[in-house]
């Protein structure tokens, strides 16, 4: 079946006339006449039965819809360009497209990508952040670094690490004291974090205790976010250490309880089916687990 796409000339003539509302900066741009991006716009509005421009004594303007189609094409002209730069720029390269929750991807698996890299120069990777479980076959991902219990339909799930995250606050927050209970810790106010939202009733669960208010408090989605609520004083937050050494380090947040549990679920590498003979994944693969593995094993020394 054919596609029904005008063609591309004119969309190009339609987003730089659009950007500019002018037929005549868009045939400056794009080293044309006048009188062929008219053309082209013309061509274009008889191929979709709708007016994207009002004629002015002072020139032209976009009509709601003309509007509305701009924005989209602007979009997928710019989607289109990055991918053909992708692929002029990459010749006898791969690249993966990673998925990844971001603040174990900023604090924990960027410091040492660059050892991948180095010593995988064909290979380029692309990072985007995703928080939740998605569909590989609507989006272009090679690869996912989530947290949840490893069960994703239609994929090899390779496992990672656990979390043992422990209650971190500003030391201002329960100043003169350093050091608190648990049951301490149950009366201040407890930042939430929104993929884990029974964590304060696990991390109580596993002292024995029941909070009846272990499920309220502020929501934050991210772990940097959490961690600099923590720091403004807003409240206790639960978080694995590994994702805040920095800030534990330099006492902008302080651990006042030691006790910690390991969580369900973990972070794992997900692959789709489909791509688990890719070269680039299979070593990509192979290092991360590697990588894993000696950070447990001097975390656990």
């Amino acid at each position: 079946m054919r596609r029904k796409i005008p063609p591309t000339q004119a969309l190009i003539c339609f987003e730089s006339s659009a950007r500019h509302e002018s037929f005549t900066k868009a045939a400056e741009e794009l080293s044309l006449t006048q009188s062929a991006v008219c053309r082209q716009i013309a061509n274009l509005e008889e191929f979709l039965d709708i007016q994207l421009f009002r004629r002015t004594r002072r020139g032209v303007k976009l009509t709601e819809a003309g509007q509305t189609y701009s924005r989209r094409i602007a979009s997928r002209l710019d989607a289109v360009e990055r991918d053909t730069l992708s692929v002029m720029g990459n010749q006898g390269t791969a690249t993966l497209e990673l998925a990844l929750v971001p603040t174990f991807g900023t604090q924990w698996l960027l410091p040492r990508l660059g050892s991948f890299l180095k010593t995988n120069p064909q290979i380029t990777i692309n990072l985007t952040n995703r928080t939740r479980p998605f569909l590989f076959a609507d989006t272009e991902f090679d690869a996912a670094i989530y947290f949840g219990d490893g069960d994703w339909s239609g994929t090899e799930a390779h496992f990672l690490m656990k979390e043992s995250p422990v209650p971190v606050c500003s030391a201002d927050l329960i100043a003169p004291r350093t050091e608190l209970s648990a049951e301490e810790i149950a009366r201040l106010p407890l930042l939430q974090q929104t993929t884990r939202p029974y964590a304060w009733r696990q991390w109580f669960g596993s002292l024995d205790m029941r909070v009846e208010h272990d499920l309220n408090g502020t929501r934050l989605e991210l772990f940097s976010m959490l961690s600099q609520a923590a720091m403004h004083g807003m409240g206790v937050a639960l978080i694995p250490p590994f994702l805040i050494r920095n800030e534990l380090a330099d006492g902008r947040l302080i651990n006042p309880c030691a006790h910690s549990f390991d969580s369900d679920n973990a972070y794992y590498l997900v692959i789709p089916e489909r791509k688990a003979e890719s070269a680039a994944l299979l070593a990509f693969r192979d290092w991360l687990i590697a990588e894993a593995e000696v950070y447990l094993d001097s975390d656990n020394r």
